[in-house]
């Protein structure tokens, strides 16, 4: 298979709680709902690819149990390409992640099989084989080795690798063709207002950067432009893996070379249907 995107982080079990409201230290709550699904920002970007009609691929790890097996199944269901997802005699990754009913959450995350991604040979193979890596979710060090391998490089560093700072990931932010953060991202990784921040960024560092606003949309930088999008009115039910398929959105309109509204615009439309259900797929 000639894969169009190859997607590099973290992949795992999710068990949603839909909860009335969270509780406090030593309170108690009964659940509305429980639902069991695979997730993990990686496996919902793969996913929501191969959903928008690219040949989608994923590098991470799973365990070698009831988890992960689950998890192969679903993959190989939505046609992603599973040659370099690993299962490893390791506990799947879990997230218990509990929403209330203003769509607001409290997760929970257990590493897992995850903590042991280590990059191979067939791994840098695998991503120079793709148009576009995409980066998510990962090890600073693994986030460094990939983005050595890619020929278009997509970034979304979330809270964590964003808490780096800008020093550290420059290796990473270096070869990044488009940056994806939200206004807290930007500041955590900045250590500036957000919009001072994503002005900085600009200027400095990457080519493109979006940034996501929750329910007041989204804005698109170039060293050219800033063009503002906003979200439609939703109800929102979860907003877990929203900046997944917000991401997968963009992508596979700016890979086929769509301006840049309609970019940003079908983005907005495909993280509006995301918060609309409990789960990220």
């Amino acid at each position: 298979m000639i894969l169009d995107v190859v997607t590099v982080g973290t992949c795992n079990m999710d068990f949603i709680l839909k909860v009335p409201s969270f509780v406090e230290p030593d309170g108690e709550m009964y659940i509305e709902k429980v639902k069991k699904i695979p997730g993990g920002s990686a496996l919902n970007f793969a996913v929501n690819m191969s959903l928008n009609g690219f040949n989608s691929g994923i590098i991470a790890q799973i365990g070698n149990d009831q988890y992960g097996d689950i998890i192969l199944k679903n993959l190989d269901q939505k046609n992603v390409d599973v040659t370099c997802l690993n299962q490893i005699n390791a506990e799947t990754g879990m997230a218990f992640i509990s929403v209330d009913n203003n769509g607001k959450r409290s997760i929970y995350s257990f590493i897992g099989a995850n903590e042991k991604l280590n990059l191979k040979e067939k791994d840098f193979d695998y991503i120079k084989s793709a148009s576009l890596l995409h980066l998510t979710g990962t090890y600073r060090e693994v986030a460094h080795e990939a983005a050595k391998n890619a020929s278009l490089l997509s970034f979304a560093p979330g809270t964590l690798l964003s808490s780096f700072g800008i020093n550290k990931l420059d290796p990473v932010l270096s070869n990044t063709h488009v940056l994806f953060l939200n206004q807290k991202e930007v500041e955590i990784l900045t250590g500036m207002r957000w919009d001072k921040g994503s002005k900085f960024l600009i200027e400095e560092k990457v080519p493109l950067l979006v940034v996501t606003k929750g329910d007041k949309g989204a804005s698109l930088y170039t060293k050219n432009e800033i063009i503002d999008c906003s979200s439609r009115k939703t109800d929102v039910v979860d907003t877990t893996g929203a900046g997944d398929s917000f991401a997968a959105g963009f992508i596979s309109k700016w890979i086929n070379g769509h301006k840049m509204d309609v970019c940003l615009e079908y983005a907005t439309e495909c993280a509006g249907r995301c918060v609309g259900k409990l789960g990220g797929i």
